[in-house]
């Protein structure tokens, strides 16, 4: 129970200091914290402007982390992002330069608009936690958690990530416009200076492994089991359906639901859990077919179906086994 509390208090900590420069997003930063307790990687879709190259900033910042910005564009190579090897002609030997991809937290601005190659490097990197350049294979540091974005509206000259390369993302996140008051707050938040120029760490870097580990140790009791594997078996039998969830995205559901419990304090999962992240974990597994797309049915429509018809397994205590 103390490591639990540990991430309950770290994830409030920096859950408040990002809300010092985010206005009204409190939802969106603790399902990022969860991607960072799951050790995944997160897709933000939503148009410019929104804030999220400042949500990613305030993250690296509450955390300690170290943070790079990596702008993708038709041109830019493999290389560009993993880093290169250079000839020292003092030394004689090769030295290798480390790319922008070698920090904790890397944001990959618009990550649809590098050709196929470059996106590949990327993706390898987020599931081998390595890079390797001129045979030498290198690991990333750790924590290291990838937050790429996408401009939904605009689409020419880029080059749409592939189902099984987004399947690889732990969520898929549309951060939204904010409310009317939420806006005002933003302008008088704003007005003097950015205040994510003062924002200072809350947590180390460090303080995150502890409570990784944690997470994987909250109890998950077998009947939530069982309703994880038939919601997203569900996903690929619905008639609406082209290419439902993967296997990938079954175990990314369930970690995703032990770290929302953690964060909340709990050492065991709650049905409520799944069904919070089903939504951000499981809408960017969903291929709608082509029917569906016609008829204005998104994959958000079908996944909002399944967790309707899938019954919610009922029980007095889902911690009895817990112990």
């Amino acid at each position: 129970m103390d490591q639990l509390s540990a991430v309950q208090q770290v994830a409030r900590a920096v859950r408040e200091n990002v809300e010092r420069v985010i206005v009204g997003k409190a939802e969106a930063v603790e399902l990022l914290l969860a991607a960072l307790l799951c050790e995944g990687h997160v897709l933000l879709e939503d148009v410019p402007g929104i804030g999220k190259t400042t949500l990613a900033k305030a993250l690296a910042r509450s955390l300690g982390c170290s943070f790079q910005r990596i702008q993708f564009t038709p041109d830019l190579l493999p290389s560009d992002i993993t880093g290169v090897s250079v000839f020292n002609q003092k030394s004689g030997e090769f030295e290798y330069r480390p790319g922008p991809l070698i920090a904790q937290i890397v944001l990959a601005d618009e990550i649809n608009r590098a050709g196929p190659r470059t996106q590949a490097a990327l993706l390898e990197a987020m599931e081998e936690r390595q890079v390797t350049v001129d045979g030498v294979t290198r690991p990333l540091p750790r924590p290291f958690l990838v937050l790429a974005t996408q401009n939904p509206v605009e689409l020419e000259g880029t080059f749409p990530l592939p189902e099984a390369q987004v399947d690889r993302f732990l969520m898929r996140l549309a951060i939204g416009y904010p409310e009317e008051g939420e806006e005002r707050a933003i302008l008088r938040r704003f007005r003097a200076a950015n205040p994510l120029a003062d924002l200072q760490p809350v947590a180390g870097a460090a303080a995150i492994l502890a409570p990784q580990a944690a997470v994987r140790e909250v109890f998950v009791h077998p009947a939530i089991e069982e309703y994880i594997v038939r919601v997203a078996r569900a996903t690929r039998s619905h008639a609406g359906v082209q290419l439902g969830a993967s296997p990938r995205g079954s175990l990314a559901l369930y970690r995703t639901a032990q770290a929302r419990a953690a964060i909340e304090g709990r050492a065991f999962v709650l049905p409520d859990d799944v069904k919070a992240v089903a939504g951000p974990v499981l809408i960017h597994r969903i291929l709608t077919t082509s029917q569906a797309r016609v008829r204005g049915r998104a994959a958000g429509d079908v996944l909002a179906e399944v967790l309707a018809l899938v019954p919610v397994p009922v029980e007095e205590t889902w911690a009895v086994e817990a112990g």
